[in-house]
């Protein structure tokens, strides 16, 4: 690093760490640090040529929020945001994402859906809503093929719904993959009765990112869930998606754990614990389950989570992600410079966190950065 000139070896403007105030994200309960984004028309912005020039090196973004102007007047008509103002994730636009992408160098960001339509009041408005956002993000990939890639919402209101929407994302919308939450409210991943799910993404051999939510039933404390209990519900999730043998079952399945995969990589070691206790797993069943998760580092994994993450997940399996627009453009620069001042990665690693393996994964993305220059 040339921190005379305020650059890394590879060329990337380190930015000063950001002030930081948090507040606890609304609805979706997303909370996160708070700064003015700029918002503006969805439809008015094009790639820069900065964005352009890193197109075949810059990173890919695989955990990216996006709430484009039609959803969120439907979260303003049924009461879930405020008409005016909110969380950071409610004040999206297209110009801010993509100039926060170009600063970041992140060439490619992989759109989920920045409120979980499980938590719609009904059914109907469940798979209404994960619909809309779906069609609105496969938009903005067709828009721009090069700049996005889709992580289509998958409400699991019914198992009906659930299969119908996995299939319109990938025949219709073309998903890169799909976005499931740790929990719906009743049941967490791995449940018996997600086995319909479950069985249609085997078969679309599908790339799952795993988000978490506020835990269910947790009582409101000094401590914003974002800070801890989201780490704790994606925990949750990989455990049970281990001991109920879900990860056996349907190996065609690709896993990412959001935020360097909650304390899972760090306490798996409790579930042979557990053992004595008739709950838990084997140690052999436990290092093979840490080698079928990947993770990304939207923690931010740098510097404090990366060692444990290269011993229990492996290089190849830890992939970029940022948190945008969760969280605000300057957390997403003070992230990247950690990331690229990490001392424990070698430039090799870095190379892989930051674009291979999420080319790797994506098939569909690296096609389309092949065949559109």
């Amino acid at each position: 690093m040339d921190r005379d000139r305020g650059r890394d070896r590879d060329g990337d403007r380190l930015s000063p760490a950001p002030s930081r105030r948090t507040a606890a994200g609304l609805a979706a309960g997303a909370a996160a640090a708070l700064t003015g984004l700029v918002t503006g028309p969805a439809d008015a912005a094009a790639a820069s040529p900065a964005s352009a020039s890193a197109a075949t090196t810059g990173r890919i973004d695989v955990h990216h929020h996006a709430m484009p102007a039609p959803v969120r007047a439907w979260l303003v008509e049924h009461g879930q945001l405020p008409p005016v103002g909110g969380p950071p994730f409610a004040n999206w636009s297209l110009p801010a994402a993509l100039d926060t992408m170009d600063r970041a160098g992140i060439a490619t960001a992989v759109l989920s859906a920045a409120i979980p339509s499980e938590f719609a009041p009904t059914p109907a408005l469940s798979a209404e809503l994960a619909r809309l956002a779906n069609d609105e993000l496969a938009a903005l990939v067709r828009a721009y093929p090069t700049r996005f890639g889709l992580l289509a919402s998958i409400p699991r209101a019914t198992p009906a719904i659930a299969v119908a929407e996995i299939r319109r994302a990938y025949d219709t919308l073309h998903a890169d993959g799909v976005l499931l939450m740790a929990h719906d409210g009743v049941t967490y991943l791995g449940d018996p009765s997600l086995a319909p799910m479950m069985a249609e993404l085997n078969a679309r051999e599908a790339v799952v990112l795993v988000h978490p939510f506020n835990l269910p039933g947790a009582a409101a404390v000094g401590v914003p869930p974002f800070v801890a209990d989201f780490l704790a519900d994606t925990t949750r999730a990989a455990v049970q998606l281990v001991v109920s043998g879900t990860l056996d079952r349907y190996p065609r399945v690709r896993w990412i754990l959001a935020h360097g995969g909650g304390y899972f990589p760090y306490q798996a070691a409790r579930l042979t614990l557990g053992r004595g206790l008739g709950y838990g797993a084997d140690a052999a069943t436990v290092a093979a389950a840490l080698r079928r998760f990947h993770v990304d580092t939207a923690a931010p994994m740098s510097p404090y989570s990366t060692p444990t993450l290269l011993a229990t997940i492996g290089p190849g399996r830890i992939l970029y992600g940022s948190d945008y627009n969760a969280v605000p453009a300057e957390t997403v620069l003070a992230a990247r410079d950690a990331f690229l001042a990490d001392p424990a990665l070698s430039s090799a690693d870095r190379r892989r966190i930051a674009r291979d393996n999420a080319l790797a994964l994506f098939p569909t993305i690296a096609a389309r950065l092949r065949n559109h220059p």
